[in-house]
This record gives structure tokens, C-alpha cells and sequence, in this order.
């Protein structure tokens, strides 16, 4: 084998890995939340923390799972990955497993998933919470760094085309807005 050979293949194995090459980590986002809850508009700061994005093999396991399994599947194969962020309100925390980036069109879409969930929004108390029990953050980023997104507290998922997508317990989702970093100085 060639040395051009090998550095082709080397280029493209790191190419194909995806996003979990991604630059940016650790990072931690600050995003305003929001949602209604009945007439109640409710506001609060999510904090997000990624050390870094999965490994794309562990991705293909997990995503496996579900695909195979369906969201059991899903569980017991995320369960036992390592921690790699934390998703915080004032009051609570819960850790991330699953953080993954991709382009859609002009953006950057980035899901993180935690196995535990971070709150129950619903104005129906007698709803079963049994089965959702993620925490799924989805967000699009600009060019510029700002972010608009959605955030389930309880939460299960189904498989995409591309990945995950979510199946919500609350009513709505809760709308994040992550604002754009500050521009550093020259």
C-alpha cells in the first residue's frame, strides 16, 4: 500500500465520521426556555453541557437499537454510555449520553439526549408518565452561532431517517433561543 493510499483512506475514514469530529467541544450553551402550561406562560434559563460529541460508533449502536428493538432497545443501549454533558434548569440536572451534530441545508442541528427525565409538563395530572423517560434537546444553529430550538423534559424518541426524532409527553415542547456568542475583540 502506497503512502497516498493510506492518507486517502486516513482522509476519508475522518471525513465519514461526521460530526463527532466537530470542533466547539467542551461547550456550554445558555439557552431561554419557554412554554405554556394551560394559560401559564412559563420562563426559565436551561444551561447545556457538552464535553464532547459521541463517537459515531456508539451512535450506530445506540440508533441500532432502536432501529432493531424500538425504544426499549433504544435504552439499553444508551444507558450504559459514558457521561458527556449535563442538561440544568435552576432546580434539577440530568446527565448527557447522547450528543450529536449534523448540517441540515445552511445550519448546524445538534441533539442531546439524556436517560433520565428533567420534568413532566402537562396540565393533565392523571396522564401515565410511564415510557418517557428521556430528556431530548434539539437545536438549529446560524452562521453566526445563535441557536433556536426544542427541548422535551419527558420524552421518548422514534427512529429518522437521519437519526432520532422526538415523541413529546407535554402538550408542546418547550422553545429554546440560544443567543448568539459575543464577537471577540481585535
Amino acid at each position: 500500500m502506497t503512502l497516498a493510499t493510506v492518507v486517502a483512506a486516513l482522509a476519508w475514514t475522518l471525513a465519514s465520521a461526521g460530526a463527532a469530529d466537530t470542533g466547539g467541544y467542551p461547550r456550554t450553551l445558555v439557552a431561554e426556555a419557554r412554554t405554556t402550561i394551560g394559560a401559564t406562560l412559563v420562563t426559565s434559563t436551561v444551561r447545556i453541557r457538552i464535553d464532547r460529541l459521541m463517537e459515531a460508533a456508539r451512535r450506530t449502536r445506540v440508533l441500532d437499537g432502536l432501529k432493531y428493538n424500538g425504544y426499549q432497545g433504544f435504552m439499553d443501549a444508551l444507558r450504559p454510555l459514558p457521561v458527556i454533558g449535563a442538561i440544568a434548569t435552576p432546580n434539577r440536572e440530568v446527565r448527557v449520553r447522547y450528543a450529536w451534530e449534523s448540517a441540515v441545508e445552511d445550519r448546524r442541528r445538534l441533539v442531546v439526549v439524556s436517560d433520565k427525565p428533567l420534568f413532566f409538563l402537562s396540565d393533565d395530572t392523571a396522564k401515565p408518565r410511564a415510557g418517557y423517560e428521556l430528556t431530548v434537546v434539539e437545536l438549529l444553529f446560524d452562521a453566526r452561532g445563535a441557536a433556536v430550538g426544542t427541548m422535551a423534559g419527558a420524552a421518548r424518541v422514534k427512529p429518522a431517517p437521519d437519526g432520532i426524532v422526538l415523541a413529546d409527553f407535554a402538550v408542546a415542547p418547550v422553545e429554546l433561543t440560544v443567543a448568539a456568542p459575543p464577537k471577540a475583540k481585535p
